[in-house]
C-alpha cells in the first residue's frame, strides 16, 4: 500500500470515527420531548368567583375591624327563635315546633307555634342571596328572643336545608363563633349587647311592621336611601322581625326613628326583605 493510500484510509477512518459519536448526541436530542406549552387561560370557576367575593367582602366586614367609605345597608333580624335543648341521647338540638311539640307544651308551658327558627333561616337566605349582599353593600345582624346578638360576615354561606342550618346554629350558640375552615375567617360571631353600640355614628334606624306608615318599596327607598352607596353622610338600618307572631316595637329598640310598612297585607319576612332590597338595588343600579 502506498503512502497516499494509507493517508486516505486513515483520513476515512478518522472521518468515520468522528462521524460515529457525532450522530449519537443528535439522535439523543431528537428523542427529547418538546416543552409542555403553558395551560390556556379559562374563565374562573364558581369556587374562584366565590373566593374573590369572599376576599373582597373580608376587607369590608366589620368583623375584620376595617372600615369602608361607602355606606352599607344594615339589617337586624329581631326576635329570632334560636334556642338549644338537650335531647334524650344527650345531644343538643335547635328547639322547633315540629320536633319538640310535647316538650314546649309540658315542660316549657309555651305555645309550640312560637318556636319557628325556620323563619330566621328563610330570611337569611333572602338576604345573603341578594345582589345587594354579593356586591358588598349589606351588613346583617341577628338578635334572638333571648337577647343574643350575632354578627354575620357578608361571605358566609348558610346551609340550604333546615337540618344543616339547625346544626350550624347549635354550634354557633355553644362555641360563640364559626370560622372558615380554609382561611380561619370568622363567619359568624356572638357579640356584646346593646345593638346600638355596633351602629356607626349617625345611623338612621327604622322598624318594619304591618302597623307602620305605608309606603311602596320604591317610595321607601327614595325617601330613606341615598341615590348611591357613595352618597349620604349617614347609614340606614332596618329592623325586621324574625318571629312567628308579634311586631318590632320601639320599646325594645328606643333608637328607632319611625315604623314603616310596605304592603297593605301581612307579608312573610322573606317576602318583605325581597321587596325592600329589590327597590334599593334598583335605586343603586345593582343588577
Amino acid at each position: 500500500m502506498s503512502d497516499d493510500d494509507s493517508d486516505a484510509s486513515s483520513t476515512a477512518s478518522s472521518e468515520e470515527g468522528g462521524r460515529g459519536p457525532s450522530h449519537e448526541p443528535k439522535n439523543k436530542k431528537q428523542r427529547i420531548a418538546p416543552p409542555v406549552p403553558p395551560p390556556l387561560e379559562i374563565a374562573p370557576t364558581a369556587d374562584a368567583a366565590s373566593m374573590a367575593i369572599r376576599s373582597q367582602a373580608s376587607s369590608l366586614s366589620l368583623l375584620t375591624g376595617s372600615k369602608r367609605k361607602s355606606n352599607r345597608l344594615i339589617v337586624l333580624l329581631d326576635q329570632a327563635k334560636l334556642e338549644t335543648i338537650k335531647n334524650r341521647r344527650g345531644n343538643y338540638e335547635l328547639l322547633n315546633c315540629d320536633d319538640h311539640r310535647d316538650l314546649c307544651k309540658k315542660k316549657l308551658k309555651k305555645d309550640p307555634k312560637e318556636f319557628r327558627p325556620d323563619i330566621c333561616h328563610q330570611e337569611l337566605l333572602a338576604l345573603l342571596d341578594s345582589p345587594l349582599n354579593k356586591s358588598g353593600n349589606l351588613q346583617i345582624y341577628i338578635r334572638t328572643s333571648r337577647n343574643v346578638l350575632i354578627e354575620l360576615h357578608p361571605s358566609v354561606r348558610i346551609p340550604r336545608t333546615y337540618k344543616r342550618f339547625a346544626g350550624l346554629m347549635v354550634q354557633l350558640l355553644h362555641k360563640m363563633k364559626i370560622k372558615a375552615a380554609d382561611n380561619g375567617t370568622t363567619l359568624m360571631k356572638v357579640i356584646k349587647n346593646p345593638f346600638s353600640q355596633h351602629l356607626p355614628v349617625g345611623t338612621h334606624v327604622y322598624g318594619m311592621s304591618c302597623q307602620g306608615l305605608l309606603y311602596s318599596p320604591q317610595g321607601l327607598a327614595t325617601a330613606l336611601i341615598p341615590l348611591s352607596p357613595d352618597e349620604g353622610e349617614n347609614q340606614v338600618c332596618f329592623i325586621i322581625g324574625a318571629m312567628a307572631a308579634g311586631h318590632v316595637t320601639v320599646e325594645d329598640h328606643p333608637y328607632i326613628e319611625k315604623m314603616f310598612s310596605i304592603s297593605e297585607y301581612p307579608l312573610s319576612g322573606a317576602t318583605a326583605i325581597n321587596r325592600i332590597l329589590g327597590a334599593i338595588e334598583h335605586q343603586w343600579g345593582i343588577v
